[in-house]
């Protein structure tokens, strides 16, 4: 077993519990986002912005882009982009967790985007045909994951030819910590 995969079921069930705690986080995360942005989103949207960055900001998008949203949460980004690659592109946004994928599906349907859709699977096993999407974007989410090195193995798989990638987030050394605090909870979800 690489060592990538030790901790895998334990640091899912860390996150997922340190997401459903959440009642309304209020938008930590729209700093990272231009007013013109933040109002063409419905209010539970910009409520949900947990992101550490902007990656849409980050990529030019255009009319006719297939975006993959690998942890895409309540979906913030995956509405920024559908915006962006309107009429004939669309947005998968992918999400390990339930609620989040509804609650992204909701946004969506408020901000009356059909051509974004959401589905529940892990950013480690995206199901996405080979060499289907322009661009791959990703907010605060790799950071999550025990297997960094599948996710972006996974966005590899699915970009084209040409294709472009979008992160937004933390890094660490993971040498110039001690073992409590990388094993504790909050330094994988906090």
């Amino acid at each position: 077993m690489s060592k990538d995969l030790m901790y895998k079921d334990d640091i899912q069930r860390l996150v997922a519990d340190a997401y459903h705690a959440l009642d309304d986080p209020g938008g930590p995360g729209t700093r990272f986002y231009s007013p013109d942005q933040l109002g063409a989103l419905p209010d539970g949207a910009r409520r949900w912005a947990l992101g550490v960055g902007n990656p849409v900001a980050n990529v030019a998008l255009s009319d006719g882009d297939v975006v993959a949203d690998m942890g895409c949460g309540s979906g913030i980004d995956s509405l920024l982009a559908a915006r962006d690659v309107a009429p004939s592109g669309r947005v998968v946004g992918i999400d390990m967790l339930q609620p989040m994928v509804e609650r992204a599906g909701t946004f969506a349907a408020e901000a009356g985007l059909d051509h974004v859709e959401f589905l529940r699977a892990e950013m480690e096993a995206v199901p996405l045909s080979d060499d289907s999407v322009d661009v791959v974007i990703s907010n605060g989410s790799v950071n999550l994951s025990a297997r960094k090195s599948r996710v972006l193995a996974e966005a590899h798989r699915v970009l084209r030819p040409g294709g472009r990638l979008s992160v937004s987030d933390l890094t660490i050394r993971e040498e110039d910590l001690p073992p409590e605090i990388l094993t504790h909870p909050a330094a994988w979800a906090g």
